[in-house]
């Protein structure tokens, strides 16, 4: 019995090694030099990256299984377009918060934290909580998915509890005056938090303001 077990763990991990070469094939034959150029030009490096454009991207995952399995492997491959796929791939109910961390720690720069975001950190159940631990964290990519995942959070009509809400206000005033990119995703979150009510409208006003 012991003998079956094994060899039905090694044709799987045979199967996902056949998986992954097939689809390091496709993006090789995808491969766009100028995107990877311009983006090694514009500061944003990868160990590898095949330049491939995100509609293509989302066309190959269209024909993938959404494995837990097959993400997990594509995120360990430390290869742009493989981290994309495995954000696309990745299935919510089997990605824990743990999880969610040893991603966070592995995030390379802000695009692969978007698409993450995105793709599957605003549909995790527990994805408001995250989202409060990070906008607390020091670390600049933390706040920046943090405040993202409030941003998207609030475009599918999620509110918040009166506690919760103060504390999103006053981190969010201090993110206002901090480096750029966090800049950015906070000034992201408060303009879609200012769209759930007349409230929340008055509430982003004040903290614009106080910037001038």
């Amino acid at each position: 019995m012991q003998r079956s077990l094994i060899l039905t763990t090694d044709m799987e991990a045979n199967d996902l090694h056949e998986q992954i070469r097939k689809i390091k094939t496709e993006l090789r034959l995808s491969m766009n030099g100028v995107a990877s150029a311009y983006m090694r030009e514009n500061g944003i490096s990868y160990r590898l990256n095949f330049g491939v454009e995100l509609p293509r991207l989302q066309m190959l995952a269209s024909t993938l299984p959404h494995s837990h399995e097959l993400a997990q492997a594509l995120w360990k491959e430390n290869i742009r377009e493989c981290r994309l796929l495995a954000a696309m791939l990745q299935p919510v109910e089997t990605f824990f918060p743990e999880l969610a961390d040893l991603w966070m720690e592995d995030m390379p720069n802000v695009e692969i934290v978007q698409h993450t975001t995105q793709h599957l950190f605003c549909r995790l159940p527990y994805a408001s909580a995250k989202a409060f631990q990070w906008i607390a964290d020091e670390r600049e990519l933390y706040q920046v998915c943090g405040y993202l995942i409030l941003a998207r959070l609030f475009m599918q009509g999620k509110t918040l509890n009166e506690q919760s809400e103060h504390e999103f206000l006053d981190q969010a005033q201090t993110a206002l005056r901090s480096t750029p990119e966090i800049r950015r995703a906070a000034t992201s979150a408060i303009q879609k938090y200012q769209t759930l009510n007349e409230k929340t409208a008055k509430n982003g006003d004040r903290l614009f303001a106080e910037l001038e």
